[in-house]
């Protein structure tokens, strides 16, 4: 590459941190947590506020949907303004807009207050991934993207066993506004870090000309030159990523925001009783994370291509799915969240595997916006469940078995899809 010369002179003037695009992924990672913390405070308290707020199924489900639609908009826009501004301002901005967003939920007072709340939050938290998988793109080879991927998204995971801990005890303590405020605030540390490590790899003076050599290795050379989003839309390897995430996003956000309202509502598991519970559903969820992207990236390692790898641990997690219906019908609570916890380790497997199609088949220069576009019809398509389970559920509150149903079966729908879009992942050809 036309940098590397000055990237080896720049990294000489300093002492060269050992492996330190492993030092990235944490930042990445601990992100990804500040993220699902913000996030997850809500569908942890949901069962209170709702009692003390006093909103209908259909409402709290127009409460999801008002951060869907943030969060989908905005994924047009953060992909392609990290595109051109880089991942270190535009993470920033998006941390700083989610953070005070966060907070802002201890002012609501009324399901519309929330909704507000929400789509501002939804604002700032559609940046986390696009600026996340544009930064593997940057940071790490081929063989170890996927890994990169699954370590990075285990914190989603992560997020949701301190959110339901720390907001319960937090509620009950000191009232539901201090959960808001305390995970809230927890942002801003996360960027004195950022800002103290992150550079990009051709100007980084901590980073190695042996490690350098290693992210790059087996990459043409690529130009700097922006890329326009529109085009990108007549590519189908985007619409393989887009419609792989528009099939299997809305099962996450139902575990996210029902998983709470299921067990309080189906076993009687209330307040500070149901973190045993979620903790169970998301540590299990972070084994899939991490395992998922292990797997694929081993298996290119001991020589497989990277479409049958990938295809290959994709299709591994479709077919687990279909087990998580049997959760509605468990006598146990326990046994309702560990075949939960299951699907939602499968679902993070999926996911870590699908985010690392869009570094597989598109230039790094462009990954930004195919992060954006595909997460964003994703988004939209995570809207739909939302608005059925509430209209489900506000007929009875416990009958929780038809988005059981969907959550089983649209996983090997989206498999089909994404293999007849692109049989062989063959990269897009962008000018």
């Amino acid at each position: 590459m036309k940098h590397q010369a000055a990237t080896v002179r720049t990294a000489s003037a300093g002492s060269p941190i050992k492996n330190l695009r492993w030092y990235i992924c944490a930042l990445l990672f601990f992100a990804t947590v500040v993220n699902y913390i913000d996030r997850q405070v809500l569908g942890t308290l949901a069962p209170e506020l709702q009692q003390k707020i006093g909103w209908t199924e259909s409402e709290y489900s127009q409460i999801v949907i008002a951060f869907q639609v943030a969060y989908a908009l905005m994924f047009l826009v953060w992909g392609g303004v990290l595109d051109r501004i880089g991942v270190k301002l535009g993470f920033t901005i998006a941390l700083i807009v989610w953070s005070i967003a966060g907070i802002g939920h201890a002012l609501a007072a009324s399901a519309f207050g929330f909704m507000v709340a929400r789509f501002l939050l939804g604002i700032g938290e559609a940046a986390n991934f696009p600026a996340s998988i544009k930064t593997v793109a940057e940071w790490f080879p081929k063989n170890e993207r996927a890994l990169a991927t699954g370590i990075f998204n285990a914190g989603t995971n992560v997020g949701a066993i301190i959110a339901p801990i720390t907001a319960l005890t937090l509620s009950a303590a000191f009232g539901w506004q201090s959960a808001f405020i305390f995970t809230g605030a927890v942002g801003f540390l996360w960027l004195i870090f950022w800002w103290w490590l992150y550079k990009s790899p051709e100007v980084h003076p901590r980073l190695s000309a042996e490690e350098f050599k290693h992210i790059r290795e087996g990459e043409a050379e690529e130009d700097t030159q922006k890329v326009r989003w529109l085009p990108l839309l007549g590519h189908r390897q985007l619409w393989a990523f887009a419609f792989g995430k528009m099939l299997t996003d809305p099962v996450w956000w139902f575990y996210l925001f029902w998983m709470a309202k299921f067990l309080d509502k189906n076993y009687g598991v209330k307040g500070t009783a149901l973190i045993p519970y979620l903790t169970t559903v998301y540590l299990i969820a972070d084994v899939g994370s991490v395992g998922g992207g292990w797997l694929s990236s081993w298996l290119i390692k001991r020589g497989w291509t990277v479409n049958w790898a990938r295809k290959t641990a994709l299709l591994l997690f479709a077919a687990i799915m279909p087990m998580v219906i049997v959760a509605y019908y468990a006598k146990s609570p326990w046994t309702a969240a560990i075949l939960v916890g299951i699907a939602a380790g499968a679902h993070q497997g999926w996911s870590a595997n699908l985010f690392t199609l869009t570094a597989d088949m598109f230039p790094r220069k462009a990954v930004g916006s195919v992060v954006g576009i595909g997460s964003c019809v994703g988004a939209f398509g995570g809207i739909l469940l939302p608005f059925y389970a509430g209209k489900v559920l506000d007929k009875n509150p416990s009958y929780y078995l038809p988005m059981f149903v969907i959550a089983g079966v649209t996983y090997l729908v989206a498999w089909g899809v994404i293999h007849l879009l692109v049989p062989k992942l063959e990269p897009a050809k962008i000018d």
